[in-house]
């Protein structure tokens, strides 16, 4: 909770990527509140006020991902939502003849983005694709398995663009 605070303030696409992990946190341990706090939460050494509302928030984003049908795979409305004013925010920018410099990034990233999209869902959001790569290579890295130079170039110019986007406001 605090994290996800901290990083909704200073970096929204960092937020939908720390979000996602924590779905995928609470999948993996099997929606049980109290594995979460005895083998998760307890290795943060948070003063025992913050522990317990931690504990209170991953209880709380058990029961909406329970609510909300999204168990095995999927995200939160609430992520779902701040996906989609990031993406209402990405289409004004690209609207905008005044900003070119983010227009060139993702012109930059678009060949990218397209080859994501063809063997993706093509329904997706453009951005939902870009934070999807993203977070397979965060997950690639925390496995210590090889990421290709050709997702890595990727991801360079997709990383450029999703830091611009987030320093607009």
């Amino acid at each position: 909770m605090f994290i996800a605070k901290e990083l909704k303030e200073k970096n929204v696409c960092e937020y939908l990527l720390y979000m996602w992990q924590v779905e995928d946190t609470i999948r993996a341990y099997g929606f049980d509140l109290d594995r979460i706090k005895n083998e998760y939460v307890s290795r943060f050494q948070y003063p025992e006020e913050q522990r317990k509302e931690e504990e209170k928030w991953f209880g709380y984003l058990i029961d909406m991902m329970r609510e909300e049908g999204v168990m095995e795979k999927g995200h939160l409305q609430m992520n779902k939502g701040t996906l989609s004013l990031l993406t209402d925010k990405h289409r004004e920018l690209l609207d905008d003849p005044k900003q070119t410099e983010y227009n060139a990034a993702y012109y930059r990233a678009l060949p990218f983005i397209v080859e994501l999209r063809s063997h993706g869902d093509k329904e997706k959001p453009e951005l939902e694709t870009c934070l999807e790569a993203l977070y397979g290579v965060m997950m690639l890295r925390l496995q210590k398995k090889e990421v290709s130079e050709g997702t890595q170039k990727a991801i360079k110019h997709i990383s450029e663009m999703l830091a611009m986007l987030t320093k607009q406001k």
